[in-house]
């Protein structure tokens, strides 16, 4: 069985990639089983570079085989932002709630609708810092008022393009089916199982 270290402390991020790689035998360990530390800061200028500034140290500090990922929300009335800044819309304590609150805020007065897209840079570490990436991006647009009780962070007010259902209306296989992070993880996971060693057939 391999084992694969995430780089999160995001519960609804660990349960949506426990969920993605639950058919295959890895024995998924979390940051706080192993005594790690904070998580690393993200400094890069693009998902994938924070992506893989968070791999490739705990890699280092593990010595393990280590998934992280990048995600951001860009909307396209506000330039693209909150962008690379999603995860601290609001400030560093703010809460998800308090981000939804800030990009409505930011959001009224502009015309509807409000279009946007997820975008999610997965990376895959080895112990010795060899790095392999994946993509995914999901389409949609911002409604003015929460839907959903379900996901975390932006769902209730992400419009799936195609869908009448928001993020956090889905069930965690329909949003497994579809969302940027799971589409970005099944980009990785032929060389995933790969490198651990697992069987693909």
């Amino acid at each position: 069985m391999g084992r694969l270290l995430l780089a999160s402390r995001n519960r609804g991020k660990l349960r949506e990639i426990r969920a993605l790689l639950a058919d295959w035998p890895i024995e998924i360990l979390t940051m706080d089983e192993l005594g790690l530390g904070e998580q690393v800061e993200e400094t890069g200028s693009s998902y994938a570079e924070n992506a893989v500034l968070k791999v490739e140290v705990l890699a280092g500090q593990s010595g393990e085989w280590v998934l992280g990922d990048d995600t951001g929300l860009e909307v396209e009335a506000l330039g693209g932002a909150p962008g690379l800044h999603s995860a601290r819309y609001g400030g560093p304590c703010a809460s998800d709630a308090d981000r939804r609150a800030r990009l409505l805020a930011d959001l009224a007065g502009k015309a509807r609708p409000w279009r946007a897209r997820f975008c999610c840079a997965v990376a895959l570490a080895s112990p010795a810092g060899a790095i392999e990436l994946g993509w995914g991006e999901c389409p949609g647009e911002i409604l003015p008022a929460e839907r959903g009780a379900s996901g975390f962070g932006y769902d209730s007010i992400f419009l799936v393009g195609g869908l009448e259902k928001t993020m956090a209306e889905l069930t965690l296989e329909e949003k497994n089916r579809l969302s940027h992070r799971a589409q970005a993880v099944r980009a990785l996971l032929p060389e995933l199982l790969n490198r651990l060693g697992i069987d693909p057939d």
